[in-house]
Formats: C-alpha cells, structure tokens, sequence
C-alpha cells in the first residue's frame, strides 16, 4: 500500500507549486501548477481546453514533483498517480474552499462550478531525496 512518511507529507504540505507532467502518444507534457494535499490525494485546478487536461482525458497517468533546489540542499519528492477529473458536487465544493483559502489569487479572481475542474491525483508510487 502506497504512504507517505511524515516528513514527505510536512514537505508537502509547506509548499504549493509543483511540476505537473501528462503524456499523450508518448509526448510528454510539464507545467508548474499550485496544488494542496489532502486526506492523501493532490488536487489541482485547471482551466477547460488545456494541453494537460486533454492529454489526462487520454491518459490518466501523471508524475507530479515538488522540490526546492538550493545547493547541496535539494529535497524533493516525485510522485506518479492515477488522476480522476473532478467538475461538481460537494468534493468539487470542499476542494475549491481549501483553494481559496490557501491562495490569494483565487480570492482575486473566484470562479464558479462548471468554469474550472479540479484535477484529484490519487499517489501510486514515490522517489523522494533530501527530506529526513
């Protein structure tokens, strides 16, 4: 069964951007995007008519890595998963209030359900470095 350690899930859980990777007829795709972490899933928000939205309707398969690189201190952790898309209902609701209550710029510029899904990344396997 796939955990985290309890210093993965503090890594984690102190950062907000990771690298998001998705891949369709073996080309791979990678975006900064904000996530939180939450009751063992990564959620992100994306917008409709994205290269990495079409390309999980095609392949549910992502890698996702947050990390800090600072010398001879780099700590980071990669996780690949499963993502199931997320467009309404009471998951949707709970996910958009953490997000804007985390992040600043959702506040700035709110949406509502239906306008923005929300990507849930269910972890399978992890490499980690640097976090003890």
């Amino acid at each position: 069964m796939f955990q985290l350690s309890p210093n993965e899930i503090k890594f984690i859980i102190e950062n907000e951007v990771c690298r998001l990777a998705t891949s369709f007829r073996d080309k791979p795709h990678v975006v900064p995007v904000s996530y939180i972490y939450k009751d063992n899933f990564f959620y992100v928000s994306t917008d409709y008519n994205t290269k990495k939205l079409f390309n999980i309707g095609k392949n549910p398969k992502v890698s996702l890595t947050v990390d800090i690189y600072k010398p001879s201190l780099n700590k980071g952790i990669t996780v690949n998963g499963i993502v199931r898309i997320i467009e309404n209902g009471q998951l949707y609701d709970r996910i958009y209030l953490l997000y804007y209550d985390k992040f600043e710029w959702v506040r700035s510029n709110p949406w509502k359900e239906g306008e923005s899904p929300f990507l849930e990344i269910k972890p399978c396997t992890k490499a980690s470095w640097g976090i003890n």
